[in-house]
């Protein structure tokens, strides 16, 4: 299974509709797997008295101003569906949940900040679709097994992919950490367990190091034009960034494949640049092949004889079958063992 490529549209709609189908549409002409939006509503999401915090003010206000609005949803799938690529909005409560669940979408995302609800987790994990879990601030390994814990108390047999996290917005790099990653995959649950990163870094180094790593799974950012306001957009990637990073992704995918033969095609026009045995003066025929008169150069050509056979080949009991001229490439018709 390829890495799946979750392009987080997030807020960057800015609620204008054609906004929204122009990330949909940036997301599909950089092959992403995925397209995802975020549902929520300000009074279920912050309560009221909620102070000021990481340079965020009035915090219901400025949710109430990127809302998705919900009767989006539908027409936001339709599109996603004819244009080939996977509608996704996280949830941020159970009414989400259920209009996104009987939309048809394929699979949830529980966000970070939300993945240590025991409430919301059960009550996603419930629908019994493939789950993807922020494992953000505050999930350390203990949390992870607690979260999946509650995810096996709603459905005993699921598919999850545990996304690490750093839900610093943006993430400075000495903070990714991306060996988290595989203490979350041996943390000895069901083999079915996967890993990735929502990455919040700048830029696009982070994801295929991530992919390099281990990662099944990648979400990202993005947005239009990163000078549009709005709490998301400044740290988001730009469409150009997003198809280079997928491109980058795939690479490094394709580069992880382990080698089915000893030589690839690439590599074929220059095998002559190997060694093969070659003598060193010249061997009478009957001579006894030693390291006196036996040597390795290149190349290697038909018929001559591996470098990697000059210790098979030296010794007492292989000798020549004719005269062998000095620097001349030694071939498998040239020897001949006395056991023979």
């Amino acid at each position: 299974m390829s890495v799946f490529v979750i392009a987080e549209a997030g807020a960057n709609h800015d609620r204008d509709y054609l906004q929204a189908l122009k990330l949909i549409d940036a997301a599909v002409a950089a092959k992403a797997d995925a397209v995802k939006f975020q549902t929520y509503s300000a009074e279920t999401l912050y309560a009221k008295n909620t102070p000021n915090f990481a340079g965020y003010e009035n915090i219901n206000e400025l949710i109430k101003q990127i809302e998705l609005p919900r009767e989006w949803q539908q027409l936001l799938k339709k599109y996603c569906d004819d244009s080939g690529i996977e509608f996704m909005s996280t949830p941020f409560d159970r009414r989400a949940v259920d209009e996104l669940h009987s939309l048809g979408v394929e699979r949830f995302k529980i966000a970070g900040f939300e993945a240590t609800d025991p409430r919301l987790v059960k009550y996603i994990a419930s629908t019994n679709l493939p789950l993807v879990i922020s494992a953000g601030i505050g999930c350390d390994l203990a949390m992870v097994k607690k979260i999946y814990q509650w995810v096996l108390s709603a459905n005993s047999d699921p598919d999850v992919t545990f996304l690490h996290c750093n839900n610093a917005y943006p993430t400075p790099l000495k903070d990714i950490c991306l060996g988290q990653m595989s203490e979350i995959k041996n943390m000895n649950y069901k083999a079915d367990i996967r890993v990735g990163l929502s990455d919040h870094t700048e830029g696009i180094l982070v994801p295929p190091l991530a992919v390099a790593l281990g990662a099944e799974a990648i979400e990202k950012h993005f947005t239009l034009d990163r000078s549009l306001p709005g709490p998301d957009h400044a740290f988001a990637i730009e469409p150009n960034e997003l198809k280079q990073m997928v491109a980058n992704i795939r690479f490094v995918e394709s580069s992880m494949l382990q080698r089915s033969r000893a030589v690839s095609e690439s590599e074929r026009g220059f095998e002559k640049a190997c060694r093969s045995l070659v003598t060193k003066t010249k061997i009478k025929k009957g001579e006894l092949l030693t390291e006196e008169n036996i040597t390795t150069k290149r190349p290697s050509i038909k018929n001559s004889i591996a470098a990697s056979w000059y210790y098979d080949i030296i010794g007492d009991d292989v000798v020549a079958t004719k005269d062998l001229d000095e620097d001349q490439l030694v071939e498998w018709g040239d020897i001949k063992s006395l056991w023979q």
